[in-house]
């Protein structure tokens, strides 16, 4: 009986050691505080001044993370681990997310800056009466190409890529919504095209494309443009304006047949530990001087219209970047096109970059 109780006592040791181990691990010591928020957002999309004016202003701490992809961000949150108070998805994944119920609802009335926010960039199909989003920056998809060693080709149509002229030059930005996007585009389709005939065309476009492309990169482009590796690229505009700050040799372009239009968006992930305290963070972004400063520092277009009207004249001005009604009449939202249609679009640009030599 000694022997047992000795046992039994052990056993209660040992149990209340692991409990008190599992305690100082988990949760984290900030965890769930009300003076910390977690922003789970894009690789140099927030200007690091305005973090630390947040944090002066509030009290909040702010602990700031990136991702690479909107599938990566999707995926920890969806699996747990950190509990992010504030994210930045793109359009498609903000109705992702909504579908999943990763999303938690966003109570205008304690974001008192939302009246900054142009109304064309509210209300959107992604998410109609933004119950579930706030716009942060947007942008199109278009060719940046140098002038002086593309002389005599006219990049106002997708079709230019294809020049043969250009072999060798030509750079894809690794996105296969982008890719095939654009290859969708230049026949005049949507680039939210499901049909599996339309999107075989694509992908034989793009093959065909393969000998004047240099290389299918991400933030590689920036440097490789800048240095003259290559004249012509696909790119986001945001990217686009960056990379001709150092190289003002080069000329940024939508195309004629359309391209995209995307958002990447504020949320607030259901496993938010911090509500309060991402409202606030929201609301601040969204503060027209704070926007100003922001946008400068990004280099993509702002939504905050307020903002928007601080900006220095040539910027407002460059259509390039903020195209007019009449240009953006003719681009496209990403839509979620579901798992199916993502993976054919995924196995059309694998095929496309496996042509490549």
């Amino acid at each position: 009986m000694k022997q047992l109780m000795q046992l039994v006592g052990i056993s209660l040791i040992v149990g209340a050691l692991l409990m008190l181990s599992t305690r100082l691990i988990d949760p984290p010591p900030d965890k769930g505080k009300k003076d910390v928020i977690y922003v789970y957002n894009w690789g140099e999309y927030i200007d690091p001044d305005l973090t630390k004016k947040f944090e002066k202003e509030t009290g909040i701490k702010v602990v700031y993370e990136t991702f690479d992809s909107n599938e990566a961000m999707m995926a920890k949150i969806k699996n747990g681990g950190t509990a992010y108070d504030v994210a930045v998805p793109s359009e498609y994944t903000v109705q992702k997310m909504k579908k999943e119920k990763l999303l938690y609802p966003i109570d205008h009335n304690k974001i008192s800056n939302l009246k900054n926010i142009d109304k064309d960039f509210m209300n959107l199909p992604f998410d109609k009466g933004n119950k579930y989003s706030i716009p942060y920056f947007w942008g199109t998809v278009g060719i940046l190409y140098n002038p002086n060693k593309t002389k005599g080709i006219d990049f106002s149509s997708w079709n230019s890529l294809w020049d043969k002229r250009l072999k060798d030059d030509v750079l894809v930005v690794d996105g296969a919504r982008e890719g095939v996007g654009f290859a969708l585009n230049s026949m005049n389709e949507s680039l939210n095209e499901t049909n599996p005939n339309k999107l075989k065309k694509a992908q034989d476009k793009l093959v065909e494309l393969a000998p004047n492309v240099r290389g299918v990169v991400g933030d590689e482009i920036n440097t490789m443009m800048v240095q003259h590796e290559s004249d012509v690229a696909v790119v986001w505009s945001g990217m686009a304006a960056d990379i001709m700050t150092e190289n003002p040799n080069l000329d940024f372009v939508v195309p004629e047949e359309g391209s995209n239009l995307w958002f990447d968006n504020l949320v607030i992930p259901k496993t938010a530990q911090n509500v309060e305290g991402a409202h606030k963070f929201i609301n601040f972004l969204l503060d027209e001087e704070v926007g100003k400063q922001n946008a400068e520092w990004v280099g993509y277009a702002t939504p905050n219209k307020a903002s928007y009207q601080l900006l220095d004249k040539d910027v407002r001005e460059d259509e390039r970047f903020y195209p007019d009604s009449k240009v953006r009449n003719k681009l496209e939202v990403y839509k979620d096109l579901g798992k199916e249609h993502i993976a054919e679009y995924n196995e059309a640009f694998l095929k496309f970059k496996m042509s490549l030599k």
